[in-house]
């Protein structure tokens, strides 16, 4: 119903979707119902549009530069001298480092990057230098630092130099020095004592760099590049940019380094002139210790920055863990976290690789343990002296965990005899705490390594091996030529010279060569080649020889055992562990125990199950290895001229030995979870050498079972006698 005196809505309700317009002369408006208009892209223009193409990272697209480029100035005199003391000292410590020559010889040092110009005359090589780096290095960094290979360069000082520098900035900066003459105004900066570069000062002088090789005459190639900059963008050389100072130091003929104790010389950048390799580095063992020693005294006072801090808190010096600034020690949340205590003594130790409760402290555990009584005994001798002098007499009890917080905890109870100044003596008890900590994670590059290499398996069969070939093909074959790995597997079978005789009327491995025969049907693709070896000594070192020379240098081998069951997750370990030139790998694999003595009256299953009731990694087995051909045929190499002398070695040592002892290369040795070799007992040859044979007769022995299972067997016996 409408209101009484005004006129009714002739129009009724609006609908939802529609807009009502008002009117100016009283009348509505026709209402308007939205519509959606789909956007269809003209073929045409989409054509003529270009796909937009991205950086390959992330920093090229946002225009991320590296910090520093360092420029070395060398000669063909110095380059495998001064050059050679300047990489060894500042190369590690910064990313780009090139090195340039007019000239070089025939020999270059390796790991270095040098850029050769073909021209002796110092300013032609600066000037080659400086087009050089607008060519190929202008848009990668900010900062361009030139220096002389006399020179020793403190490399952390330089880059906290630019960290402190406006990237904006147009910056020639270093040592300056007066032109000859005085006919220019402005000064150069020594190349002796090293300049930086901006990298929008070298923009501005690129367009006009052929001008300056052409127009300007000058004796120095640092006075040339002076004028250039001079002359061009009216920039003259500064040693003070924005209250930050470039610190040098001149080194006189006969200065001692180790005895120089200028202010000067202990702030320097860098330092000149440096006559020779031996003096650099002297040089840089200097900086070093003052290095180490303003880091130790920040340390320092940083500890009592914070001690002073914490006794302002509400728990005051409670909050404070020792030692201050480390990380406070691991919380367990649980029992099973709870980190265990290893006792030790100074000849014994209770953590053992194999179970026992006590074993000999040695190696790498007793060096551990001499440095850190030796390092107690310094610190608490500083503390007390020169009042006491401390003498240890004995450690008496001795305790060490590794927090993965905090690094290596160590307890000790030291019997110490007490010296006074007077000259009485004491023996006292006293129990002292120690930290190793964790210093920073380094990742160490390593070489690219992929998953797509073939691997060549390499299965040495010895007549005690034959009874185990059916169960290792029937697990290769499910693993691999099902999935069709990519891995060739290769027989080797070991004759001794009577077995050799008869091999025409009765062969061995007839058996063998007829499986290997119904699987080369079942897998018309697959090919499994075999080769006969006769000897009288099986050695490791003899037979891979035969394989070695059959075999092109980039073969990676995998030398498997007739027990193993190989699948196709370790060959991708045996991969990704091998590095050519590099390292290595020799898995420790897990050894079923006796399924008499480990399932003892029990069915054993008919897989290996990887607990520690079920069987142990073999530590002291060395026959599986993964190594490439290259690196075999090297270490034998070196190996070679000790065999002249003695030929008993190729039967003493295995391959292991020989990469330890013949090579350079890291040697990989770790658990294997996925190599698993089914329970037998090792047919031990007597002929091979003493260690080899020991170990294969100790790993026998470890392989019947648990501690446990074999006590409960004696217990059991015992009952049974004892009844």
């Amino acid at each position: 119903a409408a209101i009484q005196g005004e006129p009714a809505n002739v129009n009724g309700a609006r609908r939802p979707n529609s807009v009502q317009l008002g009117s100016d002369n009283g009348e509505p408006r026709q209402n308007f119902e939205p519509r959606i208009v789909p956007y269809k892209p003209d073929p045409e223009v989409q054509k003529m549009a270009k796909k937009t193409v991205r950086a390959r990272y992330i920093s090229t697209e946002l225009g991320i530069r590296e910090r520093l480029f360092i420029s070395i100035l060398t000669s063909k005199n110095t380059l495998n001298t001064l050059a050679v003391a300047v990489n060894r000292t500042v190369g590690h410590r910064l990313d780009r480092v090139f090195y340039f020559t007019g000239m070089r010889s025939r020999k270059i040092p390796h790991g270095m990057s040098i850029v050769t110009h073909g021209d002796d005359r110092p300013i032609w090589n600066m000037y080659q230098t400086i087009k050089y780096i607008l060519e190929h290095y202008i848009s990668e960094h900010d900062w361009f630092y030139f220096v002389q290979d006399d020179t020793y360069t403190e490399a952390d000082r330089i880059k906290n130099l630019v960290g402190h520098l406006s990237i904006d900035a147009d910056l020639y900066m270093g040592h300056p020095e007066e032109f000859i003459g005085g006919d220019t105004e402005g000064r150069y900066c020594h190349s002796g004592f090293g300049f930086l570069l901006s990298r929008t000062l070298l923009l501005k002088l690129q367009p006009h760099l052929e001008n300056c090789r052409n127009d300007i005459v000058s004796a120095r190639p640092d006075e040339w590049l002076g004028r250039c900059i001079i002359d061009y963008a009216s920039v003259s050389c500064a040693d003070e940019h924005d209250g930050v100072y470039y610190r040098h130091f001149q080194l006189g003929k006969n200065s001692d380094p180790d005895k120089e104790e200028d202010i000067q010389f202990r702030n320097a950048f860098t330092i000149h002139p440096v006559l020779d390799p031996v003096q650099m580095y002297r040089l840089h063992k200097r900086f070093t210790e003052i290095e180490l020693e303003r880091t130790y005294q920040e340390i320092k006072m940083l500890q009592m920055e914070i001690k002073n801090i914490s006794g302002l808190s509400i728990d005051q010096e409670q909050t404070v863990v020792w030692p201050i600034g480390v990380n406070p020690p691991f919380q367990p949340k649980t029992r099973f976290e709870v980190l265990r205590w290893d006792y030790f003594t100074e000849d014994q130790i209770s953590s053992c690789i194999d179970g026992s409760p006590k074993c000999d402290l040695l190696g790498i555990d007793k060096a551990d343990v001499v440095d850190i009584i030796e390092t107690a005994m310094e610190e608490l001798n500083k503390k007390y002296q020169p009042a006491l002098h401390l003498k240890k007499q004995q450690l008496i009890n001795g305790y060490r965990r590794f927090d993965p917080a905090r690094g290596m905890e160590y307890t000790l109870d030291l019997q110490l005899e007490v010296v006074t100044q007077k000259g009485h003596t004491r023996s006292v008890n006293k129990r002292v705490h120690l930290l190793r900590p964790l210093s920073n994670v380094e990742i160490i590059p390593m070489p690219y390594v992929t998953e797509a290499t073939r691997v060549h398996i390499i299965l040495p069969l010895t007549a005690a091996d034959r009874d185990h070939v059916d169960h290792f093909l029937d697990v290769y074959a499910a693993n691999a030529f099902d999935t069709n790995e990519n891995a060739v597997l290769t027989f080797l079978f070991i004759y001794d010279p009577f077995e050799a005789q008869q091999v025409n009327q009765n062969d061995i491995f007839s058996h063998v060569k007829a499986k290997i025969t119904e699987f080369e049907r079942k897998y018309p693709e697959t090919k499994i080649p075999w080769i006969s070896v006769k000897t009288e000594a099986p050695s490791q070192i003899k037979v891979m020889d035969i394989i070695s020379k059959k075999h092109p240098v980039d073969t990676l081998f995998f030398v498997a055992g007739a027990s193993s069951e190989v699948n196709t997750e370790f060959l991708n370990r045996c991969r990704m562990n091998t590095i050519n030139n590099w390292q290595v790998y020799f898995p420790i694999h897990f050894q079923e125990y006796n399924p008499s003595v480990a399932y003892h009256s029990q069915q054993p299953p008919s897989t290996i199950d990887l607990v520690k009731d079920a069987g142990h990694f073999d530590r002291d087995v060395f026959d599986e290895a993964c190594f490439y051909n290259s690196d075999y045929m090297a270490a034998r190499t070196k190996m070679a001229a000790d065999v002249q002398e003695n030929e008993e070695i190729l039967e003493t040592l295995d391959i292991y030995d020989m990469f330890i002892k013949y090579s350079n290369l890291h040697v990989f040795r770790a658990v294997e979870p996925a190599l698993l070799q089914k329970y037998r007992h090792k047919v031990c040859n007597p002929r091979l050498s003493e260690e080899i044979y020991h170990r294969c007769v100790q790993s026998n022995l470890e392989g019947l079972g648990s501690r446990s299972q074999l006590a409960m067997l004696l217990f059991e016996q015992e009952q049974g006698n004892s009844t």
